[in-house]
């Protein structure tokens, strides 16, 4: 079925995959999506991800993270910030923090998909898709 919000459909589906323990969870893919899942990869908040083919679909295969036994969550929240009724930007000086700078800002820039400690670092502000902490 297709969705009106893909990114905010992939965020829920790792964000219920987590409540309910879970190893793995699988998303559609697209370009977008991947990089959202090299960045959680690349924070430390999903052990691994995959790109598998089924039926001619492609699928990402996120393979989740705990702590060391399965009750202590690393992802204690997901959030969608710009939505397709509601862009949010933001420019390179008031780039936001999430929990103080705990947490991660997920923006879409010129120069890809980058956490908002990289926006800093590139001097780029952007469309604001996610607040991961």
């Amino acid at each position: 079925m297709a969705t009106s919000d893909p990114i905010a459909d992939m965020l829920t589906r790792i964000r219920n995959a987590n409540t309910a323990k879970h190893d793995t969870v699988d998303v559609p893919a697209s370009k977008m999506k991947i990089s959202i899942a090299e960045i959680l990869l690349k924070e430390g908040y999903i052990k691994s991800f995959e790109i598998e083919e089924v039926g001619g679909f492609k699928n990402i295969h996120i393979t989740l993270k705990y702590g060391k036994d399965k009750n202590t969550k690393i992802i204690t929240g997901l959030k969608r910030i710009s939505k397709p009724g509601l862009r949010v930007y933001a420019g390179k000086e008031d780039l936001p923090k999430v929990l103080g700078g705990l947490g991660t800002a997920i923006i879409s820039t010129n120069k890809g998909v980058l956490t908002d400690k990289e926006a800093r670092k590139e001097n780029v502000g952007g469309e604001v898709l996610a607040f991961i902490w």
